[in-house]
């Protein structure tokens, strides 16, 4: 087994939410032990059970009860949660907490700081909701909000939800094409942007985008002032609302009522609308903050995101659990790469959301955040986007805090949630994220569909489960739906992520399936060879893809250095000395180049796919879903990998 990181304090697990809940469940008889993997083995096996159980541990308040919890429960997909249910998504994160307690704050790469109480929410809230009535809007109409990460952002999408409309967001960096490959798809009737956003202490004024984005969308637009608050809008643009005063009115509305689409990154294709629904949204997210992360009332939440990555709408829901989220809009390394743990030590911050590629930018910086006391109130240090490499798990412990609990965490834009989390009970282990999500029958196949264990196949879910979108927006007979998922084993979910489930229960992920590499037909993982070759002092990033050639795959790394280093061969024998003797003689490159960036999609991952495509002489699906397609000429048409494969 992998060495032991981190063990949960005896006086914080004592009373953590799961403590409670698992002795609740075992007191009625349902769990023999409040052991933490049979409580696992109990909420897939016997799902009615625990979604009864956990929806009355949460209070949650149905306007309608369900008259059933789980119909067609062998229906994958079709069966359906919670019948007759009827509730509204906004009303449980709005209604809790006092008028005077705090909700958000809000800060920006500039310095500006703004606060919300919990009462201005929710008057900020009702005046969106009395604009949305001005416009003639109602239920299941849409709104979609090109917008930064704004408290503005934050009250118009709940101002959606409790009055049952259904929205979608994407974030203000956004080229128009690729926003009109996402909204155009479900023809909102109201566009609400921002003038315009900060990056990297520059102001980008998007207005001309705004216009023309209305013009072919053929919608109204409000202008929400950001870059310039003294500025009336231009003409034919409408102004945000002032806030109301009372509170905002909440609709009923089925448990399956759309509460948003989503958008998959588009880098394999059109834009895919996932469809979300008010009670799986909050019953999914309720259980992944109580339970797993252990968020209490009044701790304070961050997750460095912008409104187009799924986990701008995981933080959202953490106002139900009587939370402060905090905001932050720009550059995470602006003005240095101490900002945000600047961040987390001003605000208090108890549970910090963050990437891999993030904490790797701090090592490559050499930041040890320790002295400075960033995370002095911090419990939780969340990372996901990518797999945690093993060495991360060692910086995290010796240079920003051994008391940190490091939950990665994995999941996507397909379930807006998490299939493998952290969990407050148990011994995170060096390389391995602690375990399967409560409720989520999550298991790894090999290609014949049988499950593997202690080596890496393909994450699937073997059973229906909450988190499961309704469906995809503009398939009426669920056809792209079953097709996106079902395709590979019938009945089963398959995701797209290479994973191991370990001899301790933990989980190992190394990339996603549809990048694997297949040299000599043995399937690689890209993440097991950036763990190598990032290691190395010189190499911010790899990217790691396979070629055709004469019938076989070759794989080609490509490096992207740190200022002042150089590619030359010593480092490349270097490089494939590691891969050979801490990985296998697979996992060496045949080319090793240097490019001085990678293309990335807008929540930051970098697009093997896109360079995969480049490679073998085509085109990307969208370039439209990437936030730099420039990138892209670096790899078209190199020299170097013209020629045939080397003796």
């Amino acid at each position: 087994m992998n060495p032991v990181v981190w063990t949960p304090a005896p006086e914080e697990a004592a009373r953590a939410h799961l403590t409670r809940f698992a002795h609740r469940v075992r007191a009625r008889g349902l769990v023999p032990e409040p052991d933490p993997h049979a409580l696992w083995s109990w909420s897939v096996e016997r799902p009615e059970e625990f979604w009864t159980e956990l929806a009355s541990f949460l209070d949650v308040p149905f306007d309608a009860p369900p008259r059933r919890i789980l119909e067609d429960p062998d229906a994958m997909p079709g069966a359906r949660w919670f019948v007759g249910a009827e509730l509204n998504y906004a009303r449980v994160v709005l209604g809790v907490g006092a008028e005077g307690d705090p909700a958000l704050v809000f800060r920006d790469e500039s310095g500006a700081r703004r606060a919300w109480t919990r009462g201005e929410l929710r008057r900020q809230v009702a005046g969106w909701q009395a604009l949305y009535r001005a416009f003639g809007l109602v239920r299941g109409d849409r709104v979609a909000g090109y917008l930064p990460n704004l408290p503005e952002t934050l009250a118009a999408m709940l101002a959606a939800a409790a009055s049952g409309l259904v929205w979608t967001g994407a974030s203000s960096d956004f080229g128009v094409e690729g926003v009109l490959d996402r909204f155009g798809q479900v023809a909102p009737r109201l566009l609400v942007a921002a003038d315009g956003y900060r990056h990297q202490g520059r102001p980008y004024d998007v207005r001309e985008r705004v216009v023309e984005i209305a013009r072919r969308l053929d919608c109204p637009a409000v202008l929400v002032p950001y870059l310039r608050p003294a500025e009336t809008p231009p003409t034919g643009m409408h102004a945000p609302p002032l806030p109301a005063s009372e509170g905002p009115v909440f609709v009923p509305v089925p448990f399956d009522h759309p509460l948003y689409v989503l958008f998959s990154s588009g880098t394999t294709g059109r834009p895919k609308g996932i469809v979300h629904a008010h009670g799986r949204v909050l019953l999914q997210h309720l259980k992944e903050h109580r339970l797993h992360v252990d968020l209490r009332a009044g701790e304070r939440i961050f997750y460095y995101t912008t409104i187009g990555w799924m986990m701008w709408n995981w933080l959202v829901t953490a106002l139900a659990s009587e939370a402060v989220v905090v905001l932050y809009e720009g550059s995470p390394f602006h003005p240095g790469p101490e900002a945000l743990l600047r961040l987390a030590r001003e605000e208090g911050i108890a549970h910090f959301g963050t990437s891999a590629k993030y904490l790797s930018g701090l090592e490559k910086a050499e930041v040890n955040a320790r002295s400075s006391g960033a995370f002095a109130a911090t419990r939780t240090l969340l990372s996901t986007g990518s797999p945690l490499l093993p060495e991360q798990f060692d910086y995290v412990r010796d240079a920003l805090g051994p008391q940190l609990h490091l939950a990665s965490i994995s999941g996507g834009t397909d379930i807006v949630s998490c299939f493998v989390l952290g969990h407050p009970l148990l011994p995170v282990r060096r390389g391995e994220i602690q375990c399967r999500g409560l409720g989520m029958p999550v298991d790894v196949f090999d290609e014949t569909g049988r499950p593997l264990r202690g080596r890496p196949g393909e994450l699937v879910a073997t059973r229906p489960f909450l988190a499961m979108p309704v469906g995809f927006w503009n398939d009426p007979d669920g056809s792209r739906y079953r097709d996106a998922y079902f395709t590979t084993y019938p009945g089963v979910w398959r995701h797209g992520d290479r994973a191991e489930i370990t001899a301790s229960g933990g989980i190992v992920l190394s990339g996603r399936s549809d990048a694997v590499l297949n040299p000599g037909g043995v399937r690689i993982g890209t993440a097991e060879i950036y763990r190598q070759v990032e290691a190395f002092p010189e190499v911010l990033e790899a990217l790691a893809v396979g070629q055709r050639v004469g019938g076989d795959e070759r794989v080609v790394l490509f490096v992207r250095l740190r200022e002042g280093a150089v590619l030359d061969e010593a480092l490349r024998t270097a490089i494939r000395r590691r891969l050979r003797e801490q990985a296998s003689p697979r996992h060496v490159p045949e080319r090793i180049l240097a490019v001085a960036d990678f293309p990335r999609t807008r929540s930051g991952k970098v697009s093997e796919i896109a360079v995969r495509d480049v490679l073998a002489g085509g085109t990307p699906a969208n370039t439209g879903a990437l936030a730099n397609p420039e990138a892209l000429d670096l790899f078209r048409d190199l020299p170097e990998l013209r020629t045939e494969r080397r003796a």
